[in-house]
């Protein structure tokens, strides 16, 4: 997105902010997920979070959700950045957007950003990461205000069914290994504990680093209230590539030495790794069907998309459930 209303933004921020001056920015990362535009007024340095272009399916890329969850977390120890106002007037940048101050570290995207600690350093980093998971599951959401932000029961049982709604509304032929996974996921939904804040997205690739502590927790856009199981197992579907299919390559820093493994991660966090399997599936059909979804609003965008062939992450999944 290049053609952003500088002019409009720039009354906003002095209206609702407080900051004034030249405006100048940069995108940051954008594509399917919430865009990240980098402002600076002045001597202020911001973040802008809004839609992509063309993003259609029901409950994604909800930046006012982003806001409340960053807002209520502003007061406790989980390290987010702090935002400074939110904006529901699609007119002034063609969508809802909101705005945080800018922070400045590493993130992981890729080994590389961080294949200059040396062994204990990584080992401290991964388990600063597991220590901010934690940390977010143990905030008291009501008193944080998020205590009505989501149904406390039947979260596990509404994701097997978002997910699958949102294949059907997404897919452009059928695929037998997904329709499998989302039987076997709705056929095996274990029993729940106490509902916690749940990011939805907690990866290496969504933290930013100051060495080897973690200065701010990214990408609260699906975020809700729910099973905190659901966290970890996304986290190690994340984790590593040397047992998993490749996601992506911010997969890969977890295989830096040094970095603990996957069932260290369940031992630093105080869960068993049999215990996650399912929710390591639960996962992998969530971002095949996040997929699925990229490349319908890529097609509604006008792109020339070939017709997948498989899914190898689903595959994976199912196999792992039928194996236990």
């Amino acid at each position: 997105m290049t053609d952003l209303d500088t002019v409009a933004l720039g009354a906003w921020l002095l209206d609702n902010v407080g900051v004034d001056g030249p405006l100048t920015h940069e995108i940051i990362s954008g594509g399917a997920s919430n865009l990240t535009i980098g402002v600076t007024v002045g001597d202020s340095e911001l973040v802008v979070r809004r839609p992509p272009v063309g993003a259609f399916l029901p409950s994604a890329n909800d930046v006012s959700r982003e806001f409340r969850y960053l807002d209520a977390l502003r007061a406790t120890d989980v390290p987010v950045p702090e935002v400074l106002g939110f904006c529901d007037d699609a007119a002034v940048l063609g969508a809802p957007f909101y705005v945080m101050r800018r922070l400045h570290g590493l993130v992981p995207h890729d080994p590389s950003v961080l294949a200059h600690l040396s062994l204990d350093d990584a080992r401290a980093a991964g388990m600063d990461f597991v220590r901010v998971l934690r940390g977010i599951h143990a905030v008291d959401i009501d008193a944080v205000g998020l205590g009505d932000a989501a149904k406390r029961t039947g979260y596990l049982e509404r994701q097997v069914a978002r997910w699958t709604d949102q294949w059907h509304r997404s897919k452009d032929g059928d695929d037998p290994v997904i329709d499998a996974l989302s039987d076997k996921l709705g056929a095996t939904i274990p029993r729940s504990g106490p509902v916690t804040i749940v990011h939805g997205d907690y990866r290496l690739g969504n933290v930013m680093f100051d060495g080897t502590r973690i200065i701010g927790v990214l990408d609260w856009e699906m975020a809700t209230i729910g099973d905190p199981l659901a966290d970890l197992g996304y986290t190690l579907l994340w984790w590593g590539t040397r047992d998993r299919p490749p996601i992506n390559p911010s997969q890969a820093v977890a295989d830096l030495p040094g970095m603990p493994s996957a069932d260290d991660v369940c031992g630093l966090y105080g869960a068993a790794p049999d215990v996650v399997r399912f929710y390591i599936a639960l996962a992998a059909f969530k971002l095949t069907i996040i997929g699925v979804g990229n490349r319908a609003r890529a097609k509604r965008l006008g792109a020339d998309v070939p017709a997948a062939t498989d899914n190898p992450l689903a595959e994976w999944a199912l196999q792992m459930l039928l194996d236990a």
